[in-house]
């Protein structure tokens, strides 16, 4: 009984601030966006989750058809009949934006990842390739765009999903990017609109 007393002032304590200083706990606010929230504690990052749902998306694209609003921070997988799928992402920092068409080329789950020379000289601590799996920054799923060194993948940050902070690859959560990767054909058309 005294473990979780402990256990518990030691949550409310960090919570507060109080736990190793006198400030409060980083917190990420939601922006106008939808960017999750998020803070630091002793004990790991605790955040929000911006939830997928079904929206009325009026379109004469065919049902299939992946559109990533990258000033919304949100991608719509079209359903047809005026309905989409709406999922909460991540997208390129400052510089690393891009907009275009693009179809999808390869599905990979738990893929590999190997950093462009680009990333590796803006962060030379990563690894030069890392296999699948749950600290892959790839995360569980991905899409291959077209030619392209883009994917739409999942991340093992999700408290990230809402800003601005990939090398320009579109990024879910893991539970999201499953279920679109479930949804996606291969040959699927991507439009990704600033």
């Amino acid at each position: 009984m005294r473990l979780v007393g402990l256990f518990a002032i030691i949550i409310v304590s960090s919570l507060l601030g109080t736990f190793g200083t006198n400030s409060a706990p980083k917190v990420t606010p939601a922006s106008v966006s939808g960017q999750v929230w998020s803070f630091q504690t002793p004990l790991g990052i605790i955040y929000g989750i911006i939830p997928h749902e079904e929206v009325d998306y009026p379109s004469t694209r065919p049902a299939g058809t992946i559109i990533v609003n990258t000033s919304q921070r949100r991608l719509y997988y079209l359903l047809g009949g005026g309905r989409a799928i709406r999922y909460g992402i991540a997208v390129g920092m400052e510089g690393y934006g891009w907009s275009g068409v693009s179809t999808v080329a390869a599905k990979r789950e738990w893929p590999d990842w190997t950093p462009t020379p680009d990333i590796l000289r803006r962060f030379p601590n990563v690894p030069h390739h890392m296999i699948g799996g749950r600290d892959n920054p790839l995360g569980a799923r991905a899409l291959y765009l077209g030619d392209t060194l883009y994917r739409i993948h999942g991340t093992n940050e999700p408290w990230k999903l809402g800003g601005n902070v990939s090398s320009g690859c579109i990024r879910l959560s893991n539970d999201d990017i499953i279920d679109l990767y479930n949804r996606t054909r291969i040959g699927a058309t991507v439009i990704v609109q600033k």
